[in-house]
């Protein structure tokens, strides 16, 4: 299995216990919220090359 498909069954799996323990509309602030926050907290030119990058080239 690819890290990609770890890193996707990790956060389903992550997702649906969060859900499960604390209500969908939290759970679902949280799913969407850490990963706009992390995004948020690069620089400008990590932002830059973090868009220009493909989904391929993520993982390398």
């Amino acid at each position: 299995m690819s890290n990609g498909a770890k890193a996707a069954v990790g956060g389903v799996a992550a997702g649906v216990l969060l859900i499960w323990l604390v209500g969908f509309w939290v759970g679902l602030l949280v799913l969407v919220g850490v990963p706009v926050g992390a995004y948020l907290l690069l620089d400008p030119a990590q932002r830059k090359r973090l868009r220009r990058v493909t989904r391929k080239e993520l993982g390398r």
